[in-house]
Parts: C-alpha cells; structure tokens; sequence
C-alpha cells in the first residue's frame, strides 16, 4: 500500500499513468476510490495522482485540530515528495477549498485548477447555516456516520435509477472515523481564501451543478472576480457530480486542460 511519511501524517496515494500531472482531490467524508470514474478516464494523457486527505480513508487520522490551510500543507508535500512539477489540480467540494488555498499559498505548484462545487469560503452568516452545519453535527455525534451517510444519500441521489449509488455512498460513508470527520468540518467553518481569489495567476474552471447545495449565481459571483476563470454548469445534477454524471464531467475537464497543453 503506497504511504507517505510526511513529518506528523502518512498520507495514503497512487499515481497511475503517464504525462503531465493531474492532482484529484476529494471532498469531505470522501476518498481517493470516489474518483474511480476520473482515474481510468485521464490516466491514458496523464499522470494521475489521488490521495486520501488527512482523517480520511487510509490515511492517517491523528487528533485535530484540522485546518484548510493544514491540509494543503500535507498536499504540496505530497507533490514535492513525488517529484512533481507544477500540476492541474482538481478539486470537490472540500477539495475544491484545499485547491483554492493551495494556489493562493503556493501558485508556482498549480498549472491549473478545476473547482467543483466548491468556494472560496465557507462563512455561517445566518441562523439557517448555524443550524445546517450543527444537524450535521449532532447527527454524526448521536447517531453515527452510518445514519449521516443514509441522510446525505438521499440528497446527493434522489433519483430511483441511483439505488446502487446511494447504497454504496452509505457503505463508504460508513467506514469514516467519526472524530475524524468532525474535525474536518470544523475545519470548513469559518475558513476563507475569498480576499485572495483575484491573485490567482493559473487558468480556472469552475464547475456548477444545476442543483448543487450552493446556488449558480453564488459561483458567478466569485468567477467575476477571477483574473482567468470560466464557469461551466451541469444541467439536472447534484453535489456528487463526479460519481452521478461521471461522462458529462470528465468531458468538461477534458476540454478545459486540452486548452491548457
């Protein structure tokens, strides 16, 4: 099993393939095997690179606290151990912080960034986000990640023909470390790199679900602010939109890095 010791974590990775870098980096909850449907796909041009974020899947999860900050830390180590040049990084929801700070941190290691539902910030600014993040909380705390995942499911795959996507999102949520987890979230609340969006040098494509948690117009805004961002929006889709429309997405990130050859 690939494992990097990098100073206080060991950090689970793969790399597969051949060709410029591509850094895929998951989301809250979630793990490098979420990117099945990518890995294949962009291994016959690339050299893709997945890894578990610190407190997630077959890393380690040593006690927080957890920051954003701290997990794009543990990412440009990964990538300075591996040797690998400036690369197009990927990121979802989680990841998509972990990317946006790692390219306000440390530009000359990111060729490009794709962000999928995601934000530059991720701000409690009324009682109805106070109580949102703090169901979550409760949930994971009094009933469990198995219970948080049948909640979570649910939402991400509302449809019949998702019965099989959302037993497997369960199963899979299932297996995250409580303590770990919460630490994650704690480390979403209240971070921003919102201030610092207009300095980032590299090519952007921003990616929107119709029907993500966060609305269109609230990625339009901050792609307006960007020197060199795009945004591309997936009609009759939800947050989980690399593993629910996984052809329509590879599509849309296939384009945008042939444009950055």
């Amino acid at each position: 099993m690939p494992i990097l010791n990098l100073d206080d974590i060991d950090l689970y990775y793969e790399v597969i393939g051949e060709g410029d870098p591509l850094l895929l980096v998951h989301g809250l909850g979630s793990s490098s095997r979420d990117w099945e449907k990518q890995i294949g796909y962009f291994a016959n041009r690339y050299r893709v690179i997945v890894f578990d974020v610190r407190g997630h899947g077959k890393s380690g999860k040593p006690p927080g606290p957890y920051s954003i900050p701290l997990f794009a830390t543990d990412t440009a180590k990964m990538l300075k151990a591996l040797e690998v040049g400036p690369a197009h990084v990927v990121g979802i929801s989680m990841g998509g912080m972990i990317a946006f700070q790692l390219a306000v941190n440390q530009p000359m290691m990111v060729r490009s960034l794709v962000i999928v539902n995601s934000s530059p910030e991720f701000m409690v600014r009324t009682f109805k986000e106070r109580m949102h993040v703090w169901q979550r909380f409760l949930i994971v705390r009094l009933l469990g990640m198995r219970k948080m995942g049948r909640v979570l499911s649910k939402r991400l795959f509302p449809k019949a023909e998702h019965e099989d996507l959302r037993t497997m999102f369960v199963e899979r949520w299932a297996e995250n470390d409580a303590r770990a987890y919460r630490d994650a979230m704690r480390a979403i609340v209240g971070w921003s790199v919102a201030d610092k969006i207009e300095d980032i040098p590299c090519s952007t494509l921003v990616i929107a679900s119709e029907e993500d948690y966060t609305p269109v117009e609230v990625k339009k805004a901050y792609v307006k602010r960007m020197a060199r961002a795009e945004l591309v929006v997936i009609e009759d889709a939800r947050h989980a939109l690399p593993v629910e429309k996984p052809e329509e997405f590879n599509a849309a990130v296939e384009a945008f890095l042939v444009e950055q050859a």
